[in-house]
């Protein structure tokens, strides 16, 4: 992913609502959301490294999901792992406490990524940054986080806090009329507001957009995910091509242990 809100609020009837868009070069092959045969897993896979943006343990109800770190400084050893590869092993791991802190102290070895995992009770998130490498539990509320630190203000972040914000207002079932609207917005940010990662300003500026639109590079999933208290977990997943050409849509609901 590149970019993700949601809302965590542990003690409600819906603990989790977090929506996302994954951006990849269109050429990298994939397969869409789908229930894995190889492990109980579902969720869309990158079929070059076997790993998965955002995914969902069919049996325990566990998400886990990531974003890439955008920083050209980010010095990362040759042969570094596919970070899609830690969706699998969060979701996979016997104990996740102890897997975390184990990729806590191994985590240099990656490129930059912000990594979540959510189970009934706690919400982890993982920053590998240049700076440092943090691991802590996410306090309750609206969050959002694209390719740096968790709750940094880029502007598009910013946009979809706020639609999530209002999708607060609405009722459930319209759920994510606003972040949904917000996520899929193609407008760059203004100049004057458009991060400075390090890379080209004009590439600065096409990736300030919510929905990155190339024949290239781009957009290629928003999903959207909610799980409810009594443990089911409903997912859909829209896909594009290049150019931001729709290919499709899946949903399914899953009936785990989440509770």
């Amino acid at each position: 992913m590149c970019l993700l809100a949601f809302d965590w609020q542990p003690q409600t009837l819906t603990p989790l609502r977090l929506i996302g868009n994954r951006d990849e070069f269109h050429d990298r092959p994939t397969q869409a959301l789908h229930d894995w045969k190889d492990a109980p897993i579902v969720g869309g896979r990158d079929l070059q490294a076997g790993g998965s943006w955002l995914a969902v343990n069919r049996l325990t109800g566990r998400v886990a999901t990531l974003t890439n770190v955008r920083d050209p400084d980010l010095i990362t050893p040759p042969g570094t792992p596919s970070r899609g590869e830690l969706v699998h092993q969060a979701l996979t791991c016997p104990n996740l406490e102890d897997w975390l802190q184990q990729l806590h102290n191994e985590a240099h070895q990656h490129a930059g990524f912000n990594l979540l995992v959510a189970t009934p009770h706690t919400l982890w998130h993982m920053h590998r940054g240049r700076e440092n490498i943090t691991l802590g539990r996410v306090s309750e509320g609206l969050h959002v986080v694209s390719n740096a630190n968790l709750d940094t203000p880029w502007p598009k972040a910013v946009d979809l806090r706020e639609a999530m914000l209002a999708d607060r207002q609405t009722p459930s079932a319209d759920w994510p009329h606003h972040a949904l609207r917000a996520i899929q917005q193609r407008r760059e940010a203004p100049s004057d507001a458009v991060p400075d990662t390090g890379i080209a300003p004009a590439l600065e500026k096409k990736l300030s957009a919510a929905f990155i639109v190339g024949e290239s590079y781009g957009t290629r999933a928003t999903t959207w995910l909610t799980a409810h208290q009594g443990g089911s977990i409903s997912i859909t997943e829209q896909s594009f091509g290049p150019m931001g050409v729709p290919r499709g849509d899946i949903s399914l609901t899953l009936e785990t242990a989440w509770a």
